[in-house]
Protein backbone atom coordinates (compact mmCIF):
# COMPACT_ATOMS: atom_id res chain seq x y z
CA UNK A 1 0.00 0.00 0.00
CA UNK A 2 1.15 3.55 -0.72
CA UNK A 3 0.69 6.72 1.27
CA UNK A 4 -2.04 8.81 -0.39
CA UNK A 5 -0.25 12.02 0.60
CA UNK A 6 0.20 14.29 -2.45
CA UNK A 7 3.69 14.22 -3.90
CA UNK A 8 5.31 15.40 -7.10
CA UNK A 9 6.20 12.87 -9.77
CA UNK A 10 9.66 14.35 -10.14
CA UNK A 11 10.54 14.00 -6.45
CA UNK A 12 9.35 10.39 -6.34
CA UNK A 13 11.24 9.58 -9.52
CA UNK A 14 14.47 11.41 -8.63
CA UNK A 15 14.51 9.78 -5.19
CA UNK A 16 14.33 6.40 -6.92
CA UNK A 17 17.06 7.38 -9.40
CA UNK A 18 19.22 8.33 -6.42
CA UNK A 19 18.84 4.86 -4.92
CA UNK A 20 19.71 3.25 -8.25
CA UNK A 21 22.79 5.46 -8.64
CA UNK A 22 24.12 3.98 -5.41
CA UNK A 23 24.30 0.55 -7.00
CA UNK A 24 24.79 1.42 -10.67
CA UNK A 25 27.69 3.69 -11.60
CA UNK A 26 26.53 3.79 -15.24
CA UNK A 27 23.73 6.26 -14.45
CA UNK A 28 24.12 10.00 -15.15
CA UNK A 29 21.74 12.84 -14.36
CA UNK A 30 21.88 15.99 -16.52
CA UNK A 31 19.82 19.15 -15.99
CA UNK A 32 19.24 22.42 -17.82
CA UNK A 33 19.47 24.47 -14.61
CA UNK A 34 16.16 23.17 -13.25
CA UNK A 35 16.21 22.23 -9.59
CA UNK A 36 14.02 20.20 -7.23
CA UNK A 37 14.13 19.45 -3.49
CA UNK A 38 14.94 15.81 -4.23
CA UNK A 39 17.79 16.81 -6.55
CA UNK A 40 19.93 18.50 -3.89
CA UNK A 41 21.02 15.23 -2.31
CA UNK A 42 21.70 13.60 -5.66
CA UNK A 43 23.95 16.36 -6.94
CA UNK A 44 25.82 16.46 -3.62
CA UNK A 45 26.44 12.72 -3.34
CA UNK A 46 27.09 12.04 -7.04
CA UNK A 47 29.09 15.06 -8.15
CA UNK A 48 30.92 13.01 -10.78
CA UNK A 49 27.66 11.89 -12.41
CA UNK A 50 25.58 15.05 -12.11
CA UNK A 51 25.91 17.73 -14.82
CA UNK A 52 24.18 21.11 -15.01
CA UNK A 53 24.55 22.47 -18.55
CA UNK A 54 22.77 25.73 -17.70
CA UNK A 55 19.74 27.11 -19.52
CA UNK A 56 20.79 25.44 -22.78
CA UNK A 57 18.41 22.66 -23.76
CA UNK A 58 20.09 21.98 -27.12
CA UNK A 59 23.34 21.37 -25.28
CA UNK A 60 21.46 19.25 -22.72
CA UNK A 61 20.43 16.84 -25.48
CA UNK A 62 23.89 16.71 -27.04
CA UNK A 63 25.63 16.04 -23.72
CA UNK A 64 23.07 13.37 -22.84
CA UNK A 65 23.47 11.69 -26.24
CA UNK A 66 27.26 11.75 -25.95
CA UNK A 67 27.02 9.89 -22.65
CA UNK A 68 24.37 7.55 -24.02
CA UNK A 69 26.52 6.60 -27.00
CA UNK A 70 29.24 5.59 -24.53
CA UNK A 71 26.85 3.14 -22.95
CA UNK A 72 25.65 5.18 -19.98
CA UNK A 73 22.04 5.43 -18.78
CA UNK A 74 21.14 9.11 -18.86
CA UNK A 75 18.30 11.15 -17.35
CA UNK A 76 18.00 14.62 -18.86
CA UNK A 77 15.78 17.01 -16.93
CA UNK A 78 14.09 20.31 -17.88
CA UNK A 79 10.71 22.03 -18.21
CA UNK A 80 8.47 20.06 -20.60
CA UNK A 81 7.93 22.58 -23.45
CA UNK A 82 11.62 23.51 -23.39
CA UNK A 83 13.03 19.98 -23.40
CA UNK A 84 10.78 18.91 -26.28
CA UNK A 85 10.46 21.95 -28.54
CA UNK A 86 13.53 24.10 -28.04
CA UNK A 87 15.96 21.28 -28.93
CA UNK A 88 13.71 19.47 -31.41
CA UNK A 89 16.41 19.33 -34.09
CA UNK A 90 18.84 17.72 -31.64
CA UNK A 91 16.17 15.26 -30.50
CA UNK A 92 15.52 14.24 -34.10
CA UNK A 93 19.10 14.09 -35.35
CA UNK A 94 20.99 12.92 -32.27
CA UNK A 95 18.40 10.72 -30.58
CA UNK A 96 15.63 9.56 -32.89
CA UNK A 97 17.90 8.89 -35.87
CA UNK A 98 20.99 7.72 -33.95
CA UNK A 99 19.05 5.25 -31.83
CA UNK A 100 17.99 3.39 -34.96
CA UNK A 101 21.64 2.59 -35.61
CA UNK A 102 22.79 1.78 -32.08
CA UNK A 103 21.24 1.70 -28.57
CA UNK A 104 21.01 5.07 -26.82
CA UNK A 105 19.39 4.99 -23.38
CA UNK A 106 18.55 8.67 -22.88
CA UNK A 107 15.46 9.53 -20.84
CA UNK A 108 14.04 13.02 -21.28
CA UNK A 109 12.18 14.14 -18.16
CA UNK A 110 9.77 16.96 -18.97
CA UNK A 111 8.31 18.78 -15.95
CA UNK A 112 5.06 20.71 -16.35
CA UNK A 113 2.85 18.36 -18.36
CA UNK A 114 -0.20 19.92 -19.97
CA UNK A 115 -1.53 22.84 -17.95
CA UNK A 116 0.23 22.04 -14.67
CA UNK A 117 2.26 25.28 -14.88
CA UNK A 118 -1.16 26.90 -15.00
CA UNK A 119 -0.47 30.51 -13.99
CA UNK A 120 2.76 30.74 -16.02
CA UNK A 121 0.88 31.25 -19.27
CA UNK A 122 1.11 29.72 -22.75
CA UNK A 123 4.93 29.74 -22.88
CA UNK A 124 5.01 27.21 -20.05
CA UNK A 125 1.89 25.22 -20.91
CA UNK A 126 2.89 21.96 -22.59
CA UNK A 127 0.13 21.04 -25.01
CA UNK A 128 2.09 19.97 -28.07
CA UNK A 129 4.53 17.51 -26.51
CA UNK A 130 2.44 14.33 -26.66
CA UNK A 131 1.93 14.76 -30.40
CA UNK A 132 5.53 15.77 -31.08
CA UNK A 133 7.18 13.01 -29.10
CA UNK A 134 4.82 10.28 -30.33
CA UNK A 135 5.87 11.30 -33.84
CA UNK A 136 9.55 10.54 -33.18
CA UNK A 137 10.63 7.06 -34.39
CA UNK A 138 12.35 4.83 -31.82
CA UNK A 139 11.00 6.84 -28.86
CA UNK A 140 8.88 5.63 -25.95
CA UNK A 141 6.39 8.13 -24.50
CA UNK A 142 5.37 7.78 -20.85
CA UNK A 143 2.57 9.89 -19.34
CA UNK A 144 1.89 8.87 -15.71
CA UNK A 145 -1.11 9.94 -13.66
CA UNK A 146 0.51 9.83 -10.21
CA UNK A 147 3.88 9.60 -8.47
CA UNK A 148 3.56 5.88 -7.75
CA UNK A 149 3.36 5.18 -11.45
CA UNK A 150 6.23 7.58 -12.15
CA UNK A 151 8.40 5.77 -9.61
CA UNK A 152 7.44 2.38 -11.03
CA UNK A 153 8.73 3.39 -14.47
CA UNK A 154 12.39 3.55 -13.41
CA UNK A 155 13.14 -0.14 -13.91
CA UNK A 156 11.55 0.00 -17.37
CA UNK A 157 13.66 3.05 -18.27
CA UNK A 158 16.85 1.24 -17.30
CA UNK A 159 15.97 -2.02 -19.01
CA UNK A 160 14.89 -0.61 -22.39
CA UNK A 161 17.85 0.96 -24.19
CA UNK A 162 16.01 3.42 -26.38
CA UNK A 163 15.18 7.13 -26.06
CA UNK A 164 12.18 7.91 -23.88
CA UNK A 165 10.10 10.94 -23.03
CA UNK A 166 8.73 11.07 -19.47
CA UNK A 167 5.90 13.60 -19.17
CA UNK A 168 5.60 14.61 -15.50
CA UNK A 169 3.03 16.87 -13.88
CA UNK A 170 4.61 19.74 -11.93
CA UNK A 171 2.13 19.71 -9.04
CA UNK A 172 1.90 17.39 -6.02
CA UNK A 173 -0.87 14.88 -6.73
CA UNK A 174 -2.48 12.20 -4.56
CA UNK A 175 -1.97 8.59 -5.53
CA UNK A 176 -4.56 6.71 -7.53
CA UNK A 177 -2.47 3.55 -7.72
CA UNK A 178 -2.68 2.29 -4.16
CA UNK A 179 -0.78 -0.90 -4.91
CA UNK A 180 1.66 -0.86 -7.82
CA UNK A 181 3.24 -4.25 -7.13
CA UNK A 182 1.28 -6.02 -9.85
CA UNK A 183 1.19 -3.06 -12.23
CA UNK A 184 2.53 -4.00 -15.67
CA UNK A 185 4.30 -1.05 -17.29
CA UNK A 186 4.72 -2.92 -20.58
CA UNK A 187 0.95 -3.38 -20.85
CA UNK A 188 0.78 0.39 -21.09
CA UNK A 189 -2.63 1.00 -19.54
CA UNK A 190 -4.74 0.17 -16.51
CA UNK A 191 -8.50 -0.42 -16.41
CA UNK A 192 -9.78 1.17 -13.21
CA UNK A 193 -13.40 0.29 -13.84
CA UNK A 194 -15.46 -1.59 -16.39
CA UNK A 195 -18.52 0.22 -17.64
CA UNK A 196 -21.64 -0.33 -19.70
CA UNK A 197 -21.92 1.97 -22.71
CA UNK A 198 -19.33 4.70 -22.08
CA UNK A 199 -15.62 4.51 -21.34
CA UNK A 200 -13.34 7.41 -20.38
CA UNK A 201 -9.82 6.91 -21.73
CA UNK A 202 -7.42 9.36 -20.14
CA UNK A 203 -3.76 10.08 -19.55
CA UNK A 204 -1.78 12.03 -16.98
CA UNK A 205 -3.67 14.44 -14.74
CA UNK A 206 -6.90 13.86 -16.66
CA UNK A 207 -7.18 10.40 -15.12
CA UNK A 208 -7.91 12.15 -11.81
CA UNK A 209 -10.73 14.01 -13.57
CA UNK A 210 -11.98 10.78 -15.17
CA UNK A 211 -12.12 8.88 -11.88
CA UNK A 212 -13.91 11.74 -10.16
CA UNK A 213 -16.50 12.03 -12.94
CA UNK A 214 -17.04 8.26 -13.04
CA UNK A 215 -17.88 8.25 -9.31
CA UNK A 216 -20.81 10.52 -10.09
CA UNK A 217 -22.05 8.24 -12.86
CA UNK A 218 -21.65 4.55 -11.91
CA UNK A 219 -21.42 2.28 -14.93
CA UNK A 220 -18.78 4.45 -16.61
CA UNK A 221 -15.57 2.71 -17.59
CA UNK A 222 -12.19 4.33 -16.90
CA UNK A 223 -8.91 3.39 -18.56
CA UNK A 224 -5.65 5.15 -17.76
CA UNK A 225 -3.20 5.04 -20.70
CA UNK A 226 0.30 5.77 -19.42
CA UNK A 227 2.49 4.32 -22.18
CA UNK A 228 1.42 6.08 -25.36
CA UNK A 229 4.30 4.65 -27.33
CA UNK A 230 4.88 1.77 -27.80
CA UNK A 231 1.22 0.97 -27.21
CA UNK A 232 -0.17 -2.52 -26.87
CA UNK A 233 -2.90 -1.68 -29.37
CA UNK A 234 -4.53 -5.09 -29.60
CA UNK A 235 -4.76 -5.50 -25.85
CA UNK A 236 -6.17 -2.01 -25.51
CA UNK A 237 -8.74 -2.75 -28.19
CA UNK A 238 -9.85 -5.83 -26.25
CA UNK A 239 -10.65 -3.50 -23.33
CA UNK A 240 -12.48 -0.99 -25.56
CA UNK A 241 -14.47 -3.19 -27.94
CA UNK A 242 -17.42 -3.73 -25.58
CA UNK A 243 -18.26 0.00 -25.46
CA UNK A 244 -20.54 2.00 -27.74
CA UNK A 245 -18.86 5.29 -26.85
CA UNK A 246 -15.31 6.22 -25.93
CA UNK A 247 -14.34 9.66 -24.61
CA UNK A 248 -10.65 10.58 -24.63
CA UNK A 249 -9.38 13.06 -22.03
CA UNK A 250 -5.99 14.77 -22.33
CA UNK A 251 -4.29 18.05 -21.44
CA UNK A 252 -3.03 18.50 -24.96
CA UNK A 253 -4.14 19.63 -28.39
CA UNK A 254 -6.77 17.29 -29.79
CA UNK A 255 -6.95 16.11 -33.42
CA UNK A 256 -3.18 16.31 -33.65
CA UNK A 257 -1.87 12.85 -32.83
CA UNK A 258 -1.96 12.74 -29.03
CA UNK A 259 -3.96 10.25 -26.98
CA UNK A 260 -7.02 10.74 -29.19
CA UNK A 261 -4.90 9.92 -32.24
CA UNK A 262 -3.83 6.63 -30.67
CA UNK A 263 -7.39 5.62 -29.73
CA UNK A 264 -8.78 6.71 -33.10
CA UNK A 265 -6.20 4.54 -34.87
CA UNK A 266 -7.06 1.51 -32.73
CA UNK A 267 -10.79 1.88 -33.43
CA UNK A 268 -10.23 2.40 -37.16
CA UNK A 269 -7.71 -0.42 -37.58
CA UNK A 270 -10.12 -2.87 -35.98
CA UNK A 271 -13.15 -1.66 -37.93
CA UNK A 272 -15.03 -1.18 -34.67
CA UNK A 273 -18.41 0.50 -34.44
CA UNK A 274 -17.40 2.77 -31.56
CA UNK A 275 -18.27 6.45 -31.46
CA UNK A 276 -15.31 8.58 -30.36
CA UNK A 277 -15.52 11.92 -28.54
CA UNK A 278 -12.25 13.82 -28.07
CA UNK A 279 -11.91 16.14 -25.08
CA UNK A 280 -8.80 18.25 -24.73
CA UNK A 281 -7.53 21.63 -25.82
CA UNK A 282 -8.77 23.08 -29.10
CA UNK A 283 -6.41 24.68 -31.59
CA UNK A 284 -5.52 27.74 -29.49
CA UNK A 285 -3.41 28.87 -26.54
CA UNK A 286 -4.74 30.19 -23.24
CA UNK A 287 -3.65 33.73 -22.42
CA UNK A 288 -6.21 34.03 -19.64
CA UNK A 289 -4.72 34.02 -16.17
CA UNK A 290 -6.03 31.54 -13.65
CA UNK A 291 -5.48 28.22 -11.97
CA UNK A 292 -5.89 24.79 -13.49
CA UNK A 293 -9.58 24.50 -12.68
CA UNK A 294 -10.22 27.85 -14.35
CA UNK A 295 -8.32 26.80 -17.48
CA UNK A 296 -10.19 23.52 -17.58
CA UNK A 297 -13.50 25.38 -17.59
CA UNK A 298 -12.25 27.49 -20.50
CA UNK A 299 -11.48 24.35 -22.50
CA UNK A 300 -14.54 22.35 -21.31
CA UNK A 301 -12.26 19.90 -19.51
CA UNK A 302 -13.68 20.34 -16.02
CA UNK A 303 -15.61 17.62 -14.23
CA UNK A 304 -18.96 19.23 -15.00
CA UNK A 305 -18.23 19.19 -18.74
CA UNK A 306 -17.07 15.56 -18.60
CA UNK A 307 -20.21 14.46 -16.74
CA UNK A 308 -22.41 16.36 -19.19
CA UNK A 309 -20.70 14.60 -22.11
CA UNK A 310 -21.15 11.16 -20.51
CA UNK A 311 -24.85 11.85 -19.95
CA UNK A 312 -25.28 12.75 -23.61
CA UNK A 313 -24.16 9.24 -24.55
CA UNK A 314 -26.15 7.34 -21.90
Amino acid sequence: MNDNKPKTMRDAFIETVYEKMKENDRIFFVTADLGAPSLDKLKTDFKDRFINVGIAEQNLINVAVGLGLEGYIVYAYAIAPFITMRPLEQIRQSLSISSQVRPVNVNLIGIGAGLSYDVSGPTHHSLEDLSIMRLMPNFSVFSPSDWVLAKKFLDYSIGYKNPKYLRFDSKPLPTIYENADDLNIEKGFYEFSKGDNVCLVSTGYMTHRALSAAKELPGTGVIDVFLLKPANEQLLFEALKKYKYVITLEEGFINNGGLDGLISKIILDNGADIKLKRMGVDDKYAFELGGRNYLHKLFNLDEEAIIKTIKEFN
